[in-house]
């Protein structure tokens, strides 16, 4: 798929079964599943409508989805404007190498600007070293460090 050009758009719900096999593969990188509860909860949220509902953009080459991110906009104490929250970003290693997570973040960045929300962040695991590339040059890192309540 080299120097083919990916076209970025929202998710539609006739994409359901290609995002699930993306999502899928996102979650085995994290070595991590849900239950088909889940996938379709979380599908509904991406192709809702209400103000709280996740977005996603999906990354087509040849007309086949081969990447995604999702995000969501949310109030934040520290602003009047709600902020951008970059969840998940994942390329097919197929497509890897071809700046299709670049595009995907570029695109969540144009959503944020169209809502009005100027921080956009997301988190990623210390080790995902191939990611990082591409994070450092397209954001800024924080000295933030991720606590969550034991499970």
């Amino acid at each position: 798929m080299t120097g083919r050009t990916a076209i970025i758009r929202p998710l539609q719900e006739s994409d359901q079964t290609a995002w699930a096999a993306l999502w899928t593969a996102y979650l085995d990188f994290y070595e991590t599943s849900v239950s088909s509860k889940v996938y379709d909860t979380t599908f509904a949220r991406l192709v809702g409508d209400t103000a709280e509902d996740f977005h996603c953009m999906i990354a087509e080459v040849d007309s086949k989805p081969v990447g995604l991110a999702h995000y969501l906009f949310h109030r934040h104490c520290w602003r009047s404007e709600n902020v951008c929250y970059l969840q998940d970003l994942y390329a097919a290693p197929s497509v890897r190498g071809m700046g299709i997570g670049r595009q995907l973040i570029e695109a969540v960045y144009a959503a944020a600007d169209a809502e009005g929300a100027p921080n956009v962040y997301w988190l990623t695991q210390d080790d995902n070293k191939t990611a990082r590339q591409l994070y450092d040059r397209i954001g800024q890192p924080t000295n933030f460090i991720k606590y969550q309540r034991p499970v």
